[in-house]
């Protein structure tokens, strides 16, 4: 089916409203505030001018455990530098085991090459503590930073929260990262101890990380004690482990030690967890979330915008590396089983995870736009004989979801389903602008702001405008805004990363457009904007129109004016099976592109090239590949560690020889 930009695909039924946590919340706010809110709108309204009022309502609806007193909610209101409940002391971890019980799995894992496993809480409590009274054993306590190597295994779970419970900082890399990618991340924060596998699985193949862990081990010389998580190549112990992961699963030895699972009540704005930017063009930027941020910020969107209920299965593919693998963990705050994938989600075929998804009650599914649009480009049809009785909603994210992908999904995979484009950011671990499930689904656009942001379209006076396209700011603090950067003792890093531009408010780097209506459109990063003939335009408006084409899989287009040099736009192109870029399709292309999108943005040239560059966390390498087009040393604009596919470059590099110079 053809669909308009705008069109309801799905409206929520009058029950499916009041059975969702966010009418309840509103039902609460009215019975508890005596706030009655008359819709979604004058909800978020509310929450983004009294963020104070707002947070501390979240804080009590979801009675939160902490010693000291929560009355002062914000006692610094500036942007950086919130302080947030500076009077109280809280532990994620101790909010996750609130949920525990016999009714539910705490965790499903699908690991490529092994049957599917599932983890009670009762063993998810016992090995969590067991692992804690290790690493307390080894010396590890408030503070200290612990580090992963690990895939997307229940044993990364169990080691995220013994370290959350004892109040030492957490950060992971995926094993897929090369060593320079790792180094550069973990160099800065000198970790203390690091749990680190062998070998993982994808795509049928298994790939040996012991040189690479050898050449990390050594670029981190403060790391005292290596915990060995064995991977599906050897299953024994590498020559770098101190502590063999078995060693602090058992259970008897726990109990000998009088090891019982306990909780470090840390200040709110201690750090939980220290993650990273992309890194393609630069050193990472390490940005620390705090316990009490995030216990708030993932309770407020994984039950109020995902609807994420109590026994609900929350699926979200993702690397161990992306910042979705830890908003996914944060769905046990809210009382959900953790349904893990780890390994390629097609192996050993393109129905298989759709299967798994079926016959496993997956309730809400979480992916890149890319994962859909391959299914959909492959002609997958995840609806023939699946029932899918218990999916509810699917979650798409990284980058624009296209109209033709939308229809695709309501053809194909279930008529009546929730579909959730988000967009968010590392920076916050959540969203902006994301979902709520009493509003319906427009194709092409984004449901709402979150609860608490205050996200608005900025023009190029810094004033706030609807209906037109403009920077993405963010003018109130949320408590999940980065507390400091690691290593920027002064705040520069910091403040230049966001607070540059508008003094006082938060410029994320995103063009948006919000309607009248409050949903939004994301336009693509506001640094790689093409600026054509005195018009600006998102590269996601051009994808838009591109990848529509059915002979069209994949497209990267990148503006080459620069410092008064005559304009030349190239679009690059990855193309269907069977297909060939012939005149009469790159016509094809021309002519969508001018007539549903700018005839001023029509590229000089169409390309096809094997495959687009993108970052590990598969967003597509804009600025890096300009950067190279325009005579940059390839080198220095991205690292081939953090790319998923670094080969794809040598192409680009190829290519510039043909730029047209000034």
């Amino acid at each position: 089916m053809a669909v308009e930009q705008g069109q309801v695909l799905w409206q929520p039924s009058q029950q499916q409203m009041e059975q969702s946590g966010l009418w309840h919340y509103m039902d609460w706010l009215r019975a508890s505030r005596g706030r009655d809110f008359r819709d979604y709108a004058a909800l978020w309204q509310w929450s983004a001018t009294d963020v104070a009022g707002f947070w501390r309502s979240i804080w009590d609806y979801f009675a939160i455990q902490a010693d000291g007193d929560p009355t002062a909610v914000l006692s610094t209101h500036s942007m950086p530098g919130a302080q947030w409940f500076p009077d109280t002391a809280l532990n994620y971890a101790e909010h996750v085991f609130r949920q525990a019980t016999d009714s539910r799995p705490a965790i499903i894992a699908r690991c490529e090459g092994q049957p599917p496993q599932e983890m009670a809480w009762r063993q998810l409590q016992r090995d969590v503590g067991a692992l804690a009274a290790t690493l307390r054993g080894l010396g590890i306590g408030r503070g200290d930073r612990v580090v992963a190597y690990l895939p997307n295994v229940p044993q990364t779970v169990v080691a995220f929260l013994a370290c959350a419970s004892l109040g030492a900082v957490w950060s992971s890399c995926a094993p897929e990262m090369g060593v320079s990618v790792v180094l550069d991340r973990f160099q800065q924060i000198a970790p203390k101890l690091i749990f680190a596998t062998d070998s993982y699985a994808y795509g049928g193949k298994q790939f040996d990380r012991r040189e690479v862990l050898s050449d990390v081990l050594q670029g981190l010389p403060e790391i005292a004690h290596v915990i060995h998580v064995p991977g599906p190549l050897f299953g024994r112990d590498t020559e770098h482990a101190s502590v063999p992961w078995r060693s602090c699963m058992s259970w008897q030895q726990a109990v000998h030690e009088e090891a019982e699972l306990q909780f470090e009540r840390v200040p709110f704005s201690h750090p939980l967890w220290v993650v990273y930017s992309s890194g393609t063009t630069g050193l990472p930027k390490a940005m620390v979330h705090s316990h009490g941020g995030i216990v708030l910020t993932h309770l407020k969107t994984n039950r109020l915008q995902h609807d994420v209920r109590p026994g609900d299965r929350f699926m979200f593919l993702g690397s161990t590396g992306w910042i979705v693998w830890n908003l996914m963990i944060g769905s046990l705050l809210a009382g959900a089983t953790v349904v893990l994938s780890d390994g390629n989600p097609t192996a050993p075929n393109d129905d298989a995870l759709w299967d798994f998804i079926d016959q496993y009650q997956v309730s809400i599914f979480g992916c890149g736009a890319a994962f859909l649009i391959k299914s959909m480009k492959d002609g997958v049809q995840p609806g023939r004989g699946r029932k899918f009785e218990k999916l509810r909603a699917i979650n798409s994210t990284g980058s624009p979801l296209p109209l033709d992908a939308y229809a695709w999904v309501y053809e194909n995979v279930k008529s009546d389903l929730w579909l959730a484009s988000i967009s968010g950011g590392t920076d916050i671990a959540s969203g902006f602008v994301a979902c709520a499930p009493i509003l319906p689904v427009n194709a092409g656009e984004i449901q709402c702001r979150e609860l608490g942001v205050a996200a608005h379209a900025f023009n190029e006076q810094g004033q706030a405008v609807v209906g037109e396209v403009g920077e993405l700011v963010i003018t109130e603090p949320m408590p999940s805004m980065p507390v400091f950067f690691w290593n920027d003792e002064q705040g520069k890093r910091y403040h230049d990363s966001y607070f540059d531009v508008f003094a006082g408010c938060w410029r994320h780097g995103d063009w948006i457009e919000f309607s009248e209506r409050g949903t939004a459109v994301i336009y693509g990063r506001s640094d790689s904007t093409i600026n054509r003939f005195g018009i600006r335009m998102g590269t996601a408006e051009i994808y838009r129109v591109v990848e529509e084409l059915e002979a069209v899989k994949d497209s990267l287009v990148v503006d080459l004016e620069y410092l008064g040099r005559p304009s030349f736009m190239p679009l690059f192109v990855t193309l269907a099976q069977g297909q060939t870029l012939t005149d009469e399709l790159v016509a094809q292309i021309k002519n969508a592109i001018k007539t549903k999108a700018s005839a001023r943005h029509v590229p000089n040239v169409v390309v096809q090239v094997a495959e687009i560059p993108r970052t590990l966390s598969g967003k597509k390498m804009e600025v890096p590949i300009r950067k190279l087009l325009l005579g940059a040393e390839a080198a220095q604009v991205a690292s081939p560690d953090a790319m998923a596919n670094p080969s794809s470059i040598d192409f680009f590099i190829q290519f510039r020889e043909q730029v047209p110079q000034a």
